[in-house]
């Protein structure tokens, strides 16, 4: 394990987080990056990173390795599938999962890495795309001191709010969880609101921009709403900034460790139903603030007519 401040860096996964954190961690030190997506590394290349085939390949000199991908199946193939990083990580090099997965998924990790002598950082993430390029995460972490030294200069590049939690892998994510419960069913609540100010007549952008520096404001109506406002709108879709489905992930990891814990979580599950509702509308790949349209669907276009009625399809 190295103690130099700019570590040979691996990113693995350039989604929606992942491209903007490994952006934002090129320009400070030596990376390589993996994704699936040819374009995604391409792009990054083009801004001094270096291209990997695989994660096997990216892991193979680095001293620590940023995960950013989706979901715990995605955890396991980048780490243990064909051609995946554990076939290459060093000893003592130190895996960062910057994933929401789950308590009891990120310690299953730890303990397959820790059988190879690699560290694991349990750190999720908040803040979106926008922050991670700038360098102003929210990041709560599970690691001992051992593993957060490793990792304390990637971490540094990406968080402007570092919490360490405690000292296994699993703390990260338990109060990540918590995180995602306040963002999911205020989210919903802001899809009620909206829903309801369409039903009485009223203008939805006037509401947002009314409330949202007020007693009721919250970041999620403040950052949500206009985009749920857009999606009404005649013009493209809103931009996916954060998929629907990745809520139907979190909000499932919050009701399920609730039920172990055995703590109600009314809220939770109803907002958890909601975004179920809407993967199941076919809404899951579209940006969150789609889910409105559950409660509040957008008018159907007036059907042409010929010589006063319904024109029939030739």
């Amino acid at each position: 394990m190295s103690d130099h401040p700019r570590p040979r860096t691996a990113v693995i996964g350039l989604g929606a987080m992942g491209l903007p954190m490994a952006r934002r961690l090129s320009g400070e030190l030596p990376v390589t990056v993996y994704d699936i997506a040819a374009g995604r590394r391409a792009e990054l290349v083009a801004e001094g990173a270096r291209e990997a085939a695989s994660p096997a390949e990216a892991a193979r000199d680095a001293e620590v390795v940023v995960l950013a991908v989706r979901d715990q199946a995605q955890v396991e193939g980048a780490l243990f599938g064909e051609h995946g990083a554990a076939e290459t990580l060093r000893p003592d090099s130190v895996v960062v999962l910057t994933s929401t997965v789950g308590p009891e998924a990120a310690r299953s990790t730890a303990g397959r890495l820790a059988e190879l002598g690699v560290l694991t950082v349990d750190a999720p993430v908040s803040g979106g795309p926008v922050r991670a390029g700038n360098g102003d995460l929210l990041i709560v972490v599970g690691a001992d001191d051992v593993a957060l030294k490793a990792a304390g200069p990637v971490l540094a590049l990406l968080a402007s709010t570092l919490t360490v939690v405690g000292p296994r892998p699993g703390d990260g994510q338990a109060l990540k969880a918590i995180n995602q419960l306040l963002a999911g069913v205020h989210i919903a609540a802001a899809a009620e609101a909206i829903a309801l100010a369409r039903g009485l007549g009223l203008d939805p952008a006037t509401v947002v921009d009314s409330l949202k520096h007020g007693a009721a404001g919250s970041f999620m109506f403040a950052d949500r709403g206009p985009r749920m406002v857009q999606t009404y709108d005649e013009g493209p879709e809103p931009e996916v900034k954060s998929r629907l489905d990745i809520f139907v992930k979190d909000m499932g990891i919050v009701t399920g460790i609730a039920k172990d814990a055995h703590v109600p979580v009314p809220l939770a599950a109803a907002a958890e139903q909601l975004y179920l509702l809407g993967e199941g509308s076919g809404l899951g790949a579209r940006d969150d603030s789609s889910v409105v349209t559950i409660l509040s669907p957008k008018a159907p276009k007036t059907p042409k007519t010929v010589n006063g009625t319904e024109g029939e399809g030739r």
